[in-house]
């Protein structure tokens, strides 16, 4: 009876997931119909859906998308790695994070967008542009996480290393990295969707591919069913990123716990 009531309870929940994306396509779909805008403002999403299949038929959504995808998964790779060595550096050891947390502290508060013209000024519009905006997006929120979970950290998970004598790799391996690995993931998954909403705005300003710069071509030709391809297709892959990274945590919980 139990097995059922659970079983009950997942069907419910699943259908509610999916209850707020019905209703905001036939409000969508009713204000289309009811001609309160004219389709040069909002085209239907029958007319998206069209677009969309024509866009993938040529090919050109699937080349916009994948020069996005590269650019976030190699921009994202970098800037994580950097930011988990450089959290880690200044969580342990004091005199690093007194030299670097003013400046660091300072530069987060900065939004990434307002670096772009600066960007664009030192390395064009070409690959490594999108690529520094998107490492850059990453490393702040993903240094601070893993700052925030290494001083969180017992003294006494320090205390036994020392007592065995761990050398500094040991200790990352065997002692900070189990520690932290929740609190850092977290801090993975609202970078990478920080990541990819800064790179489509990047594309938007400059850029020559991506679905960014499909929308922005789309807006220039007064296609706004083409923008909308670009806002729904980035929505989707940002919601698919995020799902992606909490199924991971979720499973990570489920193993520590047992």
């Amino acid at each position: 009876m139990t097995r059922i009531r659970n079983i009950a309870n997942s069907l419910h929940t699943n259908a509610l997931f999916f209850v707020s994306p019905a209703v905001l396509l036939l409000a969508w779909a009713w204000v289309c119909s009811a001609g309160i805008f004219p389709e040069q403002i909002l085209v239907s999403p029958a007319g998206v859906y069209q677009t969309a299949h024509e866009l993938w038929g040529n090919g050109e959504l699937q080349s916009h998308l994948h020069d996005s995808l590269y650019r976030l998964v190699l921009g994202f790779a970098i800037g994580s790695l950097l930011g988990l060595v450089f959290g880690v550096l200044m969580g342990l050891f004091k005199p690093i994070d007194a030299f670097f947390a003013p400046t660091f502290n300072a530069l987060r508060q900065v939004p990434t967008i307002a670096f772009i013209p600066m960007l664009v000024m030192i390395f064009g519009v070409e690959e490594t542009f999108k690529i520094v905006v998107v490492a850059k997006a990453a490393f702040f929120p993903i240094t601070l996480a893993t700052y925030d979970a290494v001083k969180n950290i017992p003294s006494s998970y320090f205390e036994v290393s020392k007592v065995y004598q761990l050398s500094h790799v040991s200790l990352v391996r065997q002692v900070i990295l189990p520690a932290t690995v929740p609190p850092i993931l977290t801090g993975l998954r609202l970078a990478l969707g920080r990541s990819w909403m800064v790179l489509v705005a990047a594309e938007l300003i400059a850029a020559d591919s991506g679905i960014g710069q499909m929308m922005e071509m789309g807006r220039q030709m007064f296609r706004i069913d083409i923008v909308l391809v670009g806002v729904l297709v980035t929505g989707v892959i940002g919601f698919l990123l995020d799902r992606s990274l909490r199924s991971v945590e979720t499973h990570l919980g489920r193993w520590k716990q047992s």
